[in-house]
């Protein structure tokens, strides 16, 4: 059984690019435009692993990691940060909201599927 990811991310490029990449490594990808799509599909799909944008229209970043750590369902699911932005304070207030790493754009593939695998199991 492929471990589920939801991508949530407002770039059409880098929801695309993450799909792409994921799913030539045994990932079923489902992907979210912004964070309450992001949330809303969290529900629908239960994900093993989420991969959430921070700058993004309607609702961040930090509003979807604290939306799934306060909600009721899979509220210990990993959460993966993937941002252009790589402050300490940022990183340190997602930590605290709850998110499991961050990984800073562009992306390493290698990397990513590494800690997708770890984090997964598979």
């Amino acid at each position: 059984m492929k471990a589920q990811v939801l991508a949530i991310d407002d770039s059409r490029t880098i929801r695309t690019l993450l799909a792409a990449t994921l799913e030539e490594y045994d990932f079923e990808v489902t992907t979210a435009v912004d964070g309450v799509d992001g949330l809303e599909k969290f529900a629908e799909t239960a994900p093993r692993v989420v991969i959430t944008d921070i700058n993004m229209p309607n609702l961040d970043g930090f509003g979807v990691i604290e939306g799934i750590r306060t909600g009721s369902i899979n509220k210990t699911v990993p959460i993966i940060v993937l941002s252009t932005e790589s402050g300490a304070e940022l990183k340190d207030r997602a930590r605290k909201a709850g998110a499991t790493g961050w990984i800073v754009k562009p992306f390493d593939e290698a990397s990513l599927v590494s800690v997708l695998k770890r984090i997964t199991g598979i």
